[in-house]
């Protein structure tokens, strides 16, 4: 008994089981990795978002092929940053062999945590400064244009409202329609816009003000509103199943990057692994 302890604690080691430096190494290794191969895969294609159909992959038709190259991306960056930190950590001498390889296991999981941490800074990083510099250009010209118009901070409701009460009696000829009517007829379409629908009150004032400004006869001048109103319905209509197909595309994006974070976490381990034992057998 006695002389079983005694050889526990002769073979026992000395502080923490966990070879840091190796780790370290393997993370900057498989975050190199990963960002060299999302611009490959930005400039192949496969990782670039347009918002035009037919060039690249769009937000609302998140393509097979970057799901595929998400995958490839954390298989190849895990191979290589698991493999180096299984080759580099220090060796465990007197530890059961299933124990070395649970270590090695280990230590290509914690390699993998690191890397997709640094990885995850370096783009969060990078977003955040192109969202700034886009935010500072969008400000730009915001206070240019509003240094010749109004700071009044009116919504499209107000703007239609402060429009409709000033409409002329009866017909189109007077009030804001006796000048340009397009800003009148933009304001009617954005209350349109927000709230989904075109009163027959506002149907019959914009025939009117087209049958003023055009010379036509009434019914062509509503047949001409009839069809204008029915285009901005179905551009409405073609914003809001965009929206909703790119809320399903980054659903599935959000699945196909939790699945390639779980194949890079079972390479890296793997990896990991076979690393450590080549580097027992050379040594």
């Amino acid at each position: 008994m006695e002389q079983a302890l005694e050889s526990r604690t002769k073979y026992a080691p000395v502080g923490s089981a966990a070879s840091w430096p190796a780790i370290i190494a393997g993370a900057f290794v498989a975050a190199s990795v990963s960002l060299l191969l999302l611009a490959l895969g930005s400039a192949l294609g496969f990782a670039a978002i347009s918002p035009w159909s037919g060039h690249g992959v769009t937000a609302t038709t998140f393509a097979i092929t970057t799901a595929v190259w998400l995958i490839v991306m954390q298989w190849v960056s895990s191979a290589f940053g698991g493999y180096i930190t299984g080759r580099l950590r220090t060796r465990w001498v007197g530890t059961h062999t299933h124990e070395v390889f649970f270590r090695d296991t280990a230590h290509g999981l914690v390699m993998w945590a690191v890397a997709t941490v640094l990885v995850a800074a370096t783009l969060a990083t990078s977003l955040s400064s192109a969202i700034g510099g886009g935010v500072h250009a969008i400000s730009s010209v915001a206070s240019a244009a509003e240094q010749g118009a109004p700071r009044t901070g009116a919504t499209p409701a107000d703007t239609y409202g402060v429009d409709k009460l000033f409409r002329g009696a009866g017909h189109a000829g007077g009030g804001q329609a006796s000048g340009d009517p397009r800003a009148e007829v933009a304001h009617i379409v954005a209350n349109a816009w927000s709230t989904g629908a075109v009163p027959d009150a506002d149907r019959g004032y914009l025939a009117e003000m087209v049958a003023v400004q055009t010379g036509l006869s009434p019914t062509d001048a509503q047949k001409r509103v009839d069809e204008f109103l029915a285009g901005v319905t179905d551009a409405q209509n073609k914003v809001k199943a965009d929206a909703d197909a790119a809320r399903k595309a980054a659903a599935q994006a959000a699945i196909y990057t939790a699945l390639s974070m779980l194949v890079g976490a079972f390479i890296a381990s793997v990896s990991a692994a076979l690393g450590g034992r080549l580097r027992d057998e050379h040594l």
